[in-house]
């Protein structure tokens, strides 16, 4: 990045566990923010910027922090082109909005470009919150199952291609795999539904459904993979080896990544996670999410401070009040309440964004932003 960072930015505010206020002492320094970078990133063909998000980046943003978060070790965030942060915010990625619905208290940088982006933020919540929200609470619990998996029952060694059927040497040499890998892929591919379109919330949750229906439908149960081997033209025993290939391959993915989770786990969660049977920390953001997108929808705004509403709670179960089985009990009442605003007709939010209009202020802000620039 050749570009003055600090002097292209226009909003910079703090946020994670310390904008929701949910952080202890010792919590990490997140900071969220935008940019307008220079015209040669914008108009040129050369030059991409879409997000800053190295410590090295953002380093110089760090005279920006209260003494308090000035004195935690490290900074971490991302700082976004303002267009990007305008799409994913436009999806209602929670992540983005809370730059947009932070409190005052939290804004550490903010010029009139921002502050028109601020005030302009109520235009981009609709009710594709419903789908963004769950979607990355569906992702935690993904995590939290994956993790709980491990921590009942760890895996005690790596995989073996013996325990799979396969010799040590391969019986298909690596070429001829790879290339009727590569012919089952691009068959798989050409199966895959055009969305057009369709925000990407709304395309994960209509792929969650046609998967499910795909697998109660394909015949004989053999699963996409095996119908698409058998449309190119593989046999039935070429397909059987490549299973066992790749699920052995799969089985050393898996315990590599058990083995990268272990090594860096935070020993503090780690103990957390040994005492509860689960990730309460993962619990409490699914929680938080799930509460946070159903707010939207009745409310018409993002509540990302939490001191007022549910942080005691929230802090509850992140420190392990509730049991795995309460927890799941409660994700489901959560996500049927999410739901249910929408199915009930309550929600006060449009069905979609007007595109228009937060196009036509993408590109009012970002020539104010450049001219600005110019005039210094």
């Amino acid at each position: 990045m050749d570009f003055d960072l600090r002097a292209a930015t226009h909003l910079l505010v703090v946020c994670g566990s310390r904008g929701q206020g949910l952080h202890g002492p010792r919590s990490d320094v997140d900071v969220r923010g935008f940019c307008v970078p220079p015209r040669r990133y914008l108009l040129g063909f050369d030059s991409r910027f879409e997000q800053a998000d190295t410590r090295e980046d953002i380093a110089p943003l760090a005279t920006l922090l209260s003494a308090e978060e000035a004195r935690v070790e490290g900074l971490d965030g991302s700082v976004y082109a303002l267009a990007k942060l305008a799409r994913l915010c436009v999806d209602c990625n929670p992540n983005l909005l809370e730059v947009l619905f932070c409190r005052e208290d939290e804004v550490r940088l903010c010029t009139p470009v921002g502050r028109a982006l601020r005030d302009a933020r109520v235009a981009f919540l609709s009710e594709r919150a419903r789908h963004s929200f769950a979607g990355y609470a569906a992702g935690q619990l993904r995590r939290i199952e994956g993790h709980r998996k491990w921590l009942l029952d760890p895996p005690s060694s790596p995989p073996t291609r013996e325990e799979f059927g396969l010799p040590e040497a391969a019986l298909i040499p690596a070429n001829q795999r790879l290339a009727a890998e590569a012919a089952v892929s691009k068959q798989l591919d050409s199966w895959e539904i055009d969305f057009g379109d369709l925000p990407a919330s709304q395309v994960t949750a209509l792929r969650g459904r046609i998967a499910h229906v795909l697998g109660e439908v394909l015949v004989a149960g053999q699963g996409r993979w095996t119908a698409a081997a058998r449309t190119v033209g593989l046999d039935d025993d070429l397909i059987e080896v490549m299973k066992r290939e790749r699920t052995y391959q799969n089985a050393r993915r898996h315990w590599k990544q058990y083995c990268t989770w272990k090594r860096q786990r935070n020993p503090a969660r780690a103990a957390l996670e040994a005492a509860h049977g689960y990730d309460t920390k993962h619990a409490a953001h699914l929680v938080r999410l799930l509460r946070c997108g159903r707010e939207i929808l009745e409310e018409g705004t993002l509540a990302v401070w939490r001191g007022d509403r549910d942080a005691g709670e929230l802090r509850a179960i992140r420190a392990g009040a509730w049991s795995y089985e309460t927890l799941i009990e409660q994700v489901a009442a959560e996500e049927s309440a999410l739901a249910a605003v929408v199915e009930e007709g309550r929600s006060v939010v449009p069905k979609r964004p007007d595109l228009t209009q937060l196009e036509a202020l993408t590109v009012e802000l970002t020539e104010q932003a450049l001219a600005a620039t110019q005039r210094r």
